[in-house]
């Protein structure tokens, strides 16, 4: 039968649309409010977004099922610089916008020329994603559709500003910042290309002065102190324990004035440093070379430290000039390792082996050396093997977790490393001795004009206080009791709200709306997006109101209920159903969203949710899943390559699409999208919707079936499975392990129908259908849909009640029995294929009764915790009839306990339910029977006679496992 996907897709969403199934209204059922993030407008929709909306679709169609009010609304978001830039490249017609919007996006060229401003693209985007949404079946309620740069919505997000700035969050000041030279804005991560999940860290810059400086250049009375050669690091209390520093030898540095000092760094780390709020010039160069072999004099100890050659050192990381700690550093012992031997003399170095390692950190169970030891103990080769990076997170991990300072670091003396770094950077940068220097947490960083980004001490910026401690209490207490799905997450949140630092909120440049407090300013476009979920409530009325009737009042009353519905420019009858809506509709219940958005999104959503609801608004759970790439690579829009979801779906099929994402990775595990697998999903969905019709064909469609008055064993191991299959597949759903409940709901359960029908099985095939199509309509609605009509069924399969297993239905006796026939079944195929043999007749002999016997006496052991070999047999050889065989049972028991001792108690206790081994292989002998195509005869062991068995089978028959006796033909 021909499966015709977008025929039966076309046919279904129209029918939904028509019939607005998707616009809930607010009743007396139980809601549910289930988000995902709106996409950005700056390219078609593509493969990675189909698994977060695809699990957010799964979600609302489920929950939908068992009998919730579900609201999925969607909307798009449109602030910020993207588009501005994308926008400014179509209009120069760049060469490689131009390619990858027509190559990649699927853009016509005539249409991509008209797309040269932000409104256009927005416009564009918007119309072209909420038409692939549909495409793909997804069960949104688009009444509710808005973009981020609507006017009204605009009047929502200074209303929440507004809040924000009264009750002290929103706040003026100087920060570092993520910055775009180019744009002269600070940047998000929605403005980057590369380096999203970057953060602005705090490096203790460390203040190393240069010691026997002669005529290079570097004394005299312009530098009284002597030069300082700046180390940054994120460990300052390492500074104990340096014995050289690193510079490269083939970098031209920086001679730079920094306020009343003078430093050498890097060329990079001079322009860095130019974006601070220190006075800074360049007064000069100077070669690496020429530093080497000088020494330095360690600011916290009387220690000199000797300036080594390293090719490793980074120019772009940090001040360019690096500290070396080999005692603590695995990295810092094996380059220190790797230079001994090597010819120095051209920087007047002779011998190394007067540095000796200092250490300063004890760690129970470690020696004085940590970094030496793991070095060894992971046989690390030298600093270009991988597990070097292993073996310094062994030892940092160790260090700061349970590491404390020796007595060489004077007054810190036993202190944790966990506690140490802000007490000591404090105290040396009071003293002079260190300096702070922000640096990204990964490089390189860079905004979507192509411009690298840098740190940018900003003045007079806006900013949101997410420091602010009594804030992050009320985070850390909200979160305590929510969801997080999952759950091994919630501890990153943790650690991510702790190192939360205050954040840019506002910008020169861009789409947006004004902050009320300073209209110089645009608010940032992640700090827009935090609690617009409370918006799809509105939006679903704006073309009711006026964008003036939007006043803070009105806002204060709808998502607050302070004041009145009288204060307020809008029909007080209006006001008050809105407010209504809001109050049945929020909390929000499931926020769906990628790993990506844990640092930015996520933690802001919370965070401005704690700040502004009171408690019973607050958002319920949380629930991550991971990336896709394609064919093995990162997708990108801006870049390639790319899958557009428009693209999967026209080559798929819809269903295919949902199916495969859904089942292709679990939860934060990342997928990949391969178009063998995706080819291979649709002969898989099309079987189903073949297996599905044939049983409405055969069975007939509608009305009753009349049930066999005595089900067989297999129909009863059928509905059984059936059950088993039903509660796995909620189970997972429940937690958003969407690939375990399709291996669960779709591909086992066809291998359970598939053993059914082998078997015979009839009288279940149309329970079995019924329950299926359901099972399956979160995930494939469209093909379900079909099938449930064709079945003939009234209403939409959408709409009906999600399979709810019957335990009364679940009997182990027949799985059991089953598993019986199907391992018996294995076992003379295995004998046949290993013999070459044509069966002309198959005797199977059941376990005589002096092994059952043991066998349930092993079990009674296992279960009082008594199983052992010796007491067993003792116990056996008191029955007469087993110690007739005392020959056999030695060998038998001995292998018996070594098979019970590794079964679990569950396995136990449904192995003492006794089967009646030979009822059940006489009722199957025809079966196995026709599968030979040879007659097939079934007896017990203790009956059988050497003329039946000459070749003596029957001593093999073991509980669960019959002996074959198979006679061949001629």
């Amino acid at each position: 039968m021909q499966y015709n996907p977008q025929t039966i897709e076309r046919k279904w969403q129209e029918k939904w649309d028509t019939e607005r199934i998707f616009q809930p209204e607010v009743s007396g059922k139980e809601k549910y409010f289930i988000t995902i993030p709106y996409p950005y407008l700056n390219g078609n929709l593509h493969a990675g977004h189909t698994r977060t909306f695809t699990i957010g679709d799964v979600i609302a169609r489920y929950q939908r099922m068992l009998g919730r009010n579900v609201l999925f609304p969607m909307g798009f978001h449109a602030t910020g610089t993207p588009l501005i830039g994308l926008a400014e490249l179509i209009a120069k017609r760049d060469s490689r916008t131009v390619r990858v919007y027509t190559e990649l996006h699927g853009i016509p060229m005539d249409v991509l020329e008209t797309l040269d401003s932000p409104e256009a693209l927005a416009e564009y985007f918007g119309r072209e994603a909420e038409a692939v949404m549909r495409k793909v079946g997804f069960s949104i309620d688009w009444s509710r559709r808005f973009t981020t740069i609507d006017p009204a919505y605009k009047k929502f997000i200074e209303w929440q500003f507004n809040r924000l700035y009264d009750l002290g969050y929103v706040v003026k000041g100087s920060h570092p910042v993520r910055w775009c030279p180019n744009d002269e804005n600070p940047v998000e991560d929605h403005d980057l290309l590369h380096g999203e999940g970057a953060n602005i860290l705090d490096y203790t810059l460390l203040k190393f002065r240069l010691k026997s400086v002669g005529s290079d250049g570097l004394g005299g009375s312009d530098a009284p102190d002597g030069w300082v050669l700046p180390c940054a690091t994120l460990r300052p209390e390492t500074v104990f324990g340096v014995t050289n520093l690193w510079i490269n030898p083939d970098v031209v540095y920086a001679k730079v004035s920094v306020n009343s000092e003078q430093w050498i760094v890097s060329e990079e780390a001079y322009q860095k440093l130019t974006y601070t709020d220190k006075e800074v010039k360049k007064i000069g160069e100077i070669s690496g070379r020429e530093l080497i072999g000088k020494t330095v004099q360690n600011p916290v100890i009387e220690h000199d430290a000797l300036i080594l050659p390293a090719s490793f050192v980074d120019p772009a990381n940090g001040s360019g000039v690096v500290m070396s700690v080999p005692a603590h550093a695995p990295y810092d012992y094996l380059a220190l390792r790797d230079l001994k031997g090597v010819e120095l003399a051209e920087y007047g170095i002779l011998d190394l082996s007067d540095i000796e390692m200092i250490s300063l950190i004890e760690v129970p169970g470690m020696g004085e050396f940590p970094a030496v030891e793991i070095v060894e103990e992971l046989g690390v080769k030298d600093q270009s093997d991988p597990l070097a990076e292993k073996a310094t997170k062994l030892v940092y991990r160790r260090e700061f977790h349970h590491g404390v300072l020796k007595a060489n670091t004077g007054k810190y003396s036993g202190t944790p490393v966990s506690k140490i770094k802000d007490i000591l950077a404090a105290h040396l940068i009071e003293e002079n001795l260190a300096d702070v220097f922000y640096e990204f947490s990964e490089l390189p960083v860079v905004c979507r004009c192509g411009t690298t980004c840098v740190v940018a001490m900003v003045k007079d910026q806006w900013f949101l206080n997410y420091s602010d401690p009594a804030w992050k209490a009320k985070v850390y207490d909200h979160l305590s009791r929510m969801r997080i799905i999952p759950d091994e997450l919630r501890v990153e949140f943790e650690n991510k709200i702790d190192w939360l630092k205050d954040k840019a909120c506002a910008r020169r440049k861009g789409l947006g709306t004004r902050l009320p407090c300073d209209d110089e300013w645009l608010i940032e476009s992640l700090a827009d997006s935090t609690i617009y979920m409370a918006y799809y409530i509105i939006s679903k009325y704006i073309d009711r109101l006026n964008v003036e009737q939007l006043t803070p009042e009105f806002f204060d009353y709808v998502l607050l209920g302070e004041g009145s519905a009288d204060g307020t420019p809008v029909d007080p009858d209006l006001v008050e159903q809105i407010h209504s809506d809001f109050e049945y509709w929020y909390p929000v219940d499931i926020r769906s969203s990628g790993k990506d958005l844990v640092p930015n999104h996520l933690l802001f959503f919370l965070f401005h949710h704690v700040a502004l609801f009171p408690e019973d608004k607050l958002p319920e759970a949380i629930a991550v899943n991971g990336f896709v790439s394609l064919e093995g690579e990162k997708m990108s829009k801006s870049k390639g390559p790319l899958l557009t979801l428009n693209q999967s779906i026209d080559d798929y099929g819809a269903d295919v699409v949902r199916l495969y994402i859904l089942g292709a990775a679990e939860q934060t595990q990342d997928a990949d999208w391969r178009s063998e697998g995706a080819k291979s999903t649709h002969k898989q969905l099309e079987r189903f919707y073949n297996i599905i019709r044939d049983i409405t064909e055969t069975t007939g469609a509608g009305g009753a079936q009349e049930p066999e008055p005595e089900p067989k064993i297999i129909d009863r191991w059928m509905m059984s499975r059936l059950q088993h299959r039903i509660a796995e597949t909620s189970e997972s759903l429940d937690v958003l392990r969407t690939r375990h409940a399709l291996q669960n709901a779709f591909y086992l359960l066809m291998n359970d129908l598939k053993w059914y029908q082998r078997r015979g099985g009839t009288a279940s095939l149309k329970a079995i259908a019924s329950v299926w199509i359901r099972l399956m309509a979160p995930f494939t609605p469209h093909i379900c849909e079909e099938l449930w009509e064709a079945a003939g069924n009234d209403g939409s399969v959408s709409l009906s009640e999600y399979p709810i297993p019957d335990l009364s239905l679940i009997d182990r006796d027949s799985e059991r029995a089953e598993e019986l026939v199907e391992n018996t079944l294995g076992d003379i195929e295995e004998i046949i294929r290993v013999a070459g043999i044509k069966p002309w007749k198959i005797t199977l002999f059941t376990a005589p009764a002096w092994k059952n016997a043991s066998f349930k006496a092993a079990l009674l052991a296992k279960q009082a915790g008594k199983l052992e070999m010796g007491a067993l047999m003792q116990d056996l050889m008191q029955d007469p009839e087993i110690k007739k065989h005392a020959r056999e049972v030695p060998k038998f028991v001995q292998s018996l306990v070594k098979d019970v001792q590794r079964w679990s108690d569950e396995q136990v206790a449904d192995a003492t339910r006794p089967v009646d081994e030979l009822d059940v292989l006489l009722e199957s002998a025809g079966f196995i029977g026709k599968e030979f195509n040879c007659a097939v005869a079934v007896m017990d062991a203790d009956s059988a006679g050497d003329d039946i068995d000459p070749q003596g089978k029957r001593r093999f028959a073991e509980p669960g496992r019959p002996a074959i006796y198979i006679e061949k033909q001629g």
